[in-house]
Parts: C-alpha cells; sequence; structure tokens
C-alpha cells in the first residue's frame, strides 16, 4: 500500500538491486543496433533520421570548434528523452526525477565547459564576470555575484529538470487516485476525470521531451560561451 504520494519518487529496490541501474541500462538494451548490410530496417533507418535531425538543431548554437562535442549532446539527448518517456509507462521507475541523477548528469558537463573556457580562452571567459563600462567601486561585487551565479547554473539546470518532471508525475498519480475513488460512486465525473487523466498524459509526454531537449541545449549554450 502506498503510504504517501511521494513514495513513488523514491529510489525502490528489489532484492537488494536499485531498479534506477535496470531503468539507466533499458535504453541501451531497448534502441536497435545498425547491422552491416547494404540496407538497413526500417526501425533503424528511423531512428537513424530522427538522431540526424535532433543533432542538427542542438548544434545549430554551437560554432564549428563545438562540432567536435557532438557525440555528448546526441548521446544525452537520447539517454534522457529514453529515461523521461519510459517514466510514462505503467510500473516503471523515473530515473530523472531523483535530483541526485541530474546533478550527476549536469555538474560534470557544466564543470567540462568551464575547463574548457578557461583552458582555450582565459581572457574571454574571465571577461564574462565582469560587463564592460563597470564602475571600479563595483567591481568586487559584480565578480562575486557573477561567480556565484556561474556556479549556481549546474544547480538550477538540475533542480529544473527535477521539478518540472517531479511536478507532472505528481499531478498523474492525484488525478489518477480521484479517478479511483469516484469511479464506485459517481462513474459520469470519473469518466470526465479519467479524459482529463488521458489528456494530461498526452501533454506530459511532449513536457518530457521538450525538457530533454531544453536540457541538453541550455548545456550547448554553456559550452558555447566557453569555445
Amino acid at each position: 500500500m502506498t503510504l504517501s504520494f511521494f513514495d513513488q519518487y523514491m529510489s525502490p529496490t528489489y532484492l537488494g538491486i536499485p531498479l534506477i541501474a535496470i531503468a539507466l541500462t533499458l535504453p541501451w538494451i531497448l534502441y536497435p543496433s545498425p547491422s552491416n548490410g547494404w540496407l538497413n530496417k526500417r526501425l533503424i533507418t528511423l531512428q537513424r533520421w530522427f538522431i540526424n535531425r535532433f543533432s542538427l538543431q542542438l548544434l545549430h548554437p554551437l560554432n564549428r570548434a563545438g562540432h567536435k562535442w557532438a557525440l555528448m549532446p546526441a548521446s544525452l539527448m537520447i539517454l534522457m528523452l529514453s529515461l523521461n518517456i519510459q517514466g510514462l509507462l505503467p510500473y516503471t521507475f523515473t530515473p530523472t526525477t531523483q535530483l541526485s541523477l541530474n546533478m550527476g548528469l549536469t555538474v560534470p558537463r557544466w564543470l567540462a565547459t568551464v575547463i574548457n573556457g578557461m583552458r582555450n580562452q582565459r581572457t574571454a571567459s574571465l571577461g564574462h564576470l565582469l560587463p564592460e563600462g563597470t564602475p571600479v567601486q563595483l567591481i568586487p561585487v559584480l565578480i562575486i555575484i557573477e561567480t556565484i551565479s556561474l556556479l549556481f547554473r549546474a544547480l538550477a539546470l538540475g533542480v529544473q529538470l527535477t521539478a518540472n518532471l517531479f511536478a507532472g508525475h505528481l499531478l498523474i498519480q492525484l488525478i489518477a487516485t480521484a479517478v479511483s475513488v469516484l469511479l464506485p460512486t459517481m462513474t459520469f465525473v470519473a469518466l470526465l476525470t479519467f479524459a482529463v487523466l488521458f489528456l494530461l498524459t498526452i501533454l506530459e509526454g511532449a513536457v518530457s521531451m521538450i525538457q530533454a531537449f531544453f536540457f541538453v541545449l541550455l548545456i550547448n549554450l554553456y559550452l558555447q560561451e566557453n569555445i
């Protein structure tokens, strides 16, 4: 029995095995592998077309020097999209509702962009911490504020993804509970509520795809500032 609506966001275990580990390996197992033949199957052709299309959109903000990073946003987009959509299926667990996982995906990539900027264009990267034309009296304060803002980018990105998915899944859980409670006594109202639940599930699927794209796009924008 579920003791709380928030219990669904706890990382479950089965026989001592954390199910989050199984959920993270499912996208790798489910995606088909290309064959060595001249012609691929329709599913593989569709998969390649889809990857090429969103890769072009993700690389559009980057200049030519940033295209060597193409593998990172493409693979991250596939992983995030798979995990977000997977969480909408019955009897599944959504790993991206865990702040620890999102921070683990965000912090290393954000830190890589910062280190890359400090290594290759130190003057331009440090220039972001101090706007041009700043009065001398405000220079120490602005440097501290911009440094804190830079450090909070990774935290804000991880929290944003977690909060959006957390809120959508919680709302679906609340409406689904209302349908089960109203069905024995108020069938017509329960059917109307179920229609709302169905539409909300479709909306949450769209939100899951948008959040995955927005997550990777922001990391690309951070990368663009440091290449």
